[in-house]
């Protein structure tokens, strides 16, 4: 269902107010039950992955790209002078969804359903970071992706754009108790493997990984907590140049380090 909208005041467009306000758009967001999907193929994989469609706000221009999955949603057409006021920015992408969040499996539930290789992210706040992440963990094959309550949120648009809908496609829970949250995985048969800079720690590549193994990944900047840290069955690390040591690189970005320990976890798994 088509309707053309001509002011970007009009409050049928609320789902999109004020996308660079962070901290509105997450109060909003959790209200209303909704996130935004940017661009044809981030909608048309969220779409596909089963979430509904609350509206779609595009241009003519772009409108023929998604008739095929649209159906009968909610479309509002708008001029490209009113997109990029609403959105603040120019959606090069061409459209922008609303849609509907799913209820979010426990991580027992997640636990429970056969997972072997999954990453547990320890308060990681930036979206971009969380976006890229899932990216990683979903093209090397990792099962699920384990959050602790105060991590950032898959499903923001910024991070829904930079992993380019890979946060659909993989599995997630967020937990409720951080201080027993490395417990209950290892009472679920999860060897736990703490990733740190420190060099003194066992290097990835090197250990014997169990049936089934849950890679610990900490903050932008501080990294793991000391609790998660002593609560891991293991530490370890991405060994680094001596090279780039005496030079005074000691570590990699998170996201990085990600990709790499991500890679060095799917061993005898037949995937990596």
């Amino acid at each position: 269902m088509l309707e053309y909208v001509t002011d970007a005041d009009d409050p049928r467009l609320s789902d999109y107010t004020r996308l660079r306000d962070v901290e509105l758009r997450k109060s909003l967001e959790a209200e209303r039950g909704l996130f935004l999907a940017e661009g044809e193929k981030v909608i048309r994989r969220a779409i596909g992955a089963g979430y509904p469609i609350r509206s779609v706000l595009t241009t003519r221009r772009w409108l023929p790209s998604l008739a095929d999955v649209l159906g009968d949603a909610l479309v509002y057409v708008v001029s490209d002078e009113i997109m990029a006021g609403i959105a603040g920015f120019k959606v090069h992408r061409g459209a922008l969804a609303s849609m509907e969040r799913l209820p979010l499996p426990s991580v027992e539930r997640l636990l429970k359903g056969g997972a072997r290789r999954l990453l547990v992210l320890e308060d990681l706040v930036d979206h971009s970071n969380i976006g890229a992440i899932f990216r990683s963990a979903a093209a090397l094959g990792v099962d699920a992706v384990i959050l602790s309550p105060r991590c950032a949120d898959p499903l923001y648009r910024r991070a829904v754009k930079v992993s380019m809908g890979a946060v659909f496609s993989i599995p997630y829970a967020r937990m409720d108790d951080w201080y027993e949250g490395l417990s209950r995985l290892r009472e679920a048969g999860f060897q736990t493997l703490a990733l740190t800079p420190d060099q003194k720690a066992t290097p990835i590549d090197t250990v014997k990984l169990s049936d089934r193994v849950a890679l610990l990944l900490g903050s932008e900047g501080d990294g793991l907590s000391s609790h998660w840290l002593e609560e891991a069955d293991q530490a370890v690390c991405i060994p680094m140049s001596a090279t780039a040591m005496a030079a005074g690189v000691d570590s990699l970005n998170v996201v990085a380090a990600a990709a790499i320990a991500c890679h060095g976890l799917m061993r005898n798994t037949g995937q990596a």
